[in-house]
């Protein structure tokens, strides 16, 4: 019988209506480029579809191969064990479907132009002019507790900062590692450069992009005297569907090559030394398939950070900071690497056993932080 191909477009999931319904119009426009197969997505957690319902969808058409790609920028837990997990689970439970796993976004040339195209329009839409070399950029990543994830958006920035020639440039994270947003462009106020652009290196929309707007706000308001501008994410851009695309087309020239040199699962990182050999395994069973349940129900499209003014009056602090950084025991092609955008702004009560963060106390961190409120 001749093989029939499906592709799998695999996310995490949102409280945020808004990113759910960004990670939908993404997979509608790989959908246009792959017009012959079957085209199903689908979300670890809080949101619906699953990942197994789209599986299920696919196989209902009669695929007998299942391309599945993570719709991630760079890898930590959630591409590297969490996904993985779930198509494994299916995999063992209907052997008659193949599924061969994709890779993630990454460090790619179209990636760096898509990034460079929002930053463009930012400073199209500045109200002053302000020479490049009296700019600073600020790229923020989604922060996580495996290194390598983190060092490829420090990568991104300096593709960007070097490629359109800016006076300077910094990163730091939303979450889980260091530098935060708040002590990253106090930081960055005090090199002296008329104007810094904030860039969050982030696929949709959600409470952390909300979370890195806000901090910006509050640091612009201690330094009038430097232009702060805030730039759109990633979003659907075409180049970053093009890249997407071009993860599936890899597969299916058995160029799927993933970075593990720097992996802190199988090196002996810097820091890092207690994890390698770590057994991994995915904690997002049990959560799998929430969706209007787990909807946040304060925003509309976007989220206006209005949960965490609610956590914070509620004298609570909100803990989802973390990284989900467990692999999977793969037995066909789920070779690891990814990030994630764990964009929901509310606290919830399952438990995830992470191994502790080398740095979970570093002043300029989230704990730390958070000791200083």
């Amino acid at each position: 019988m001749a093989e029939k191909l499906g592709l799998m477009i695999c996310g995490h999931g949102s409280r945020n209506r808004g990113a759910v319904g960004q990670f939908a119009k993404l997979a509608e426009g790989l959908k246009s480029r792959f017009p012959d197969w079957p085209v199903e997505y689908g979300y670890l957690e809080f949101a619906n579809p699953v990942i197994h319902d789209g599986l299920n969808k696919l196989r209902e058409a009669g695929c007998t191969h299942v391309l599945a790609v993570p719709g991630m920028l760079f890898a930590a837990g959630h591409a590297k064990n969490d996904i993985p997990s779930v198509l494994n689970t299916y995999q063992a439970q209907h052997p008659d479907m193949k599924i061969t796993y994709g890779r993630e976004l990454a460090v790619d040339v179209r990636m760096v132009r898509a990034a460079a195209e929002r930053i463009q329009e930012a400073l199209d839409a500045a109200p002053t002019n302000v020479d490049p070399h009296e700019t600073l950029l600020m790229v923020v990543g989604r922060g996580a507790s495996d290194p390598d994830a983190n060092s490829n958006v420090s990568k991104i920035m300096r593709l960007l900062w070097e490629g359109m020639g800016f006076g300077w440039g910094e990163t730091c994270y939303s979450g889980v590692t260091f530098p935060l947003v708040g002590p990253g462009l106090e930081h960055a106020a005090r090199l002296g450069y008329k104007r810094i652009i904030v860039f969050p290196y982030f696929l949709f929309t959600g409470v952390l992009v909300q979370r890195i707007y806000s901090a910006t706000d509050e640091v612009a308001a201690k330094h009038p005297n430097i232009e702060f501008l805030k730039a759109g994410y990633l979003n659907d851009h075409p180049q970053v569907i093009d890249t997407m695309a071009d993860r599936v087309q890899e597969i299916l020239q058995g160029a799927n090559v993933m970075n593990c040199q720097m992996c802190k699962y199988r090196e002996q990182v810097l820091g890092f030394e207690a994890e390698v050999g770590l057994a991994q395994e995915s904690h997002h069973h049990h959560v799998e398939g929430l969706g209007a349940e787990a909807e946040c129900k304060l925003c509309e499209e976007l989220c206006t950070g209005a949960c965490e003014e609610q956590v914070r009056k509620a004298g609570a602090h909100h803990h989802h900071d973390h990284d989900h950084t467990h692999d999977h025991g793969h037995g066909h092609s789920h070779d690891h690497k990814h990030d994630h955008g764990h964009d929901h702004g509310h606290d919830h009560s399952h438990d995830h056993h992470h191994h502790p963060y080398p740095h979970a106390d570093h002043p300029l961190g989230p704990k730390s932080m958070d000791k200083a409120d």
